[in-house]
């Protein structure tokens, strides 16, 4: 039953993702046009994530921060206890000095920064839907035994927690979320989440 239900989530990542990727071309062009307009450097940018079988993958992004993002936040929480206490709940900052002004704000709130994406899809490092791909510093505070299940499936463009809490989500929550669509899981569950995330992007609801 196992194999059937992969297989059946194998077919729905290439049925969809596929004419979603021809067709996300042009956009990605003029966004990453628009990129460079704003800011010197790359529009798209790799960062390494955790994927099936604790195993890192690479993930692509149309870049969104300076090029000195990470100097950027360290400066920033060393500076605002506030913004520290927000970074350890969330690992996302409301107000992120890393982001680029215009392009790089709309792009988080559509989460058309995630686009590129498609690709990992395509070549089985990524399904449409599943747990989001974190970076180590991130899916290590979560509990272990969560960590084991995450690492059990694909990681996903998008997935419970994003449709239903976006960037307001702590780790509880973050946990409980992706624990419940693992658990849970069904064709009839991704299908649901993927009517349900082009609702939340039109709206951009809790992104940021």
């Amino acid at each position: 039953m196992r194999l059937l239900h992969l297989a059946s989530k194998r077919a729905l990542d290439i049925l969809l993702g596929l004419p979603l990727f021809v067709l996300s071309l042009p956009i990605l062009g003029l966004l990453a046009l628009c990129i460079k307009c704003v800011n010197r450097g790359p529009a798209f940018y790799t960062q390494e994530r955790i994927g099936l079988g604790n195993r890192p993958i690479r993930i692509w992004k149309l870049r969104t921060m300076y090029v000195d993002s990470e100097q950027r936040l360290k400066a920033h929480l060393a500076a605002s206890a506030k913004a520290d206490e927000e970074w350890r709940r969330h690992f996302k900052l409301r107000r992120d000095p890393r982001i680029l002004p215009f392009i790089g704000s709309f792009l988080r709130r559509s989460s058309l920064d995630e686009l590129p994406q498609l690709w990992n899809v395509l070549c089985g490092q990524m399904s449409l839907v599943g747990p989001r791909p974190l970076p180590q510093y991130h899916v290590s505070h979560f509990r272990r035994d969560l960590r084991v299940l995450r690492h059990s499936v694909l990681p996903g463009l998008t997935g419970l927690w994003q449709v239903s809490a976006r960037s307001d989500a702590d780790l509880d929550v973050q946990q409980m979320l992706d624990a419940h669509y693992i658990r849970s899981w069904s064709i009839w569950l991704d299908l649901y989440l993927l009517v349900r995330t082009v609702d939340a992007v039109v709206s951009g609801r809790g992104a940021y």
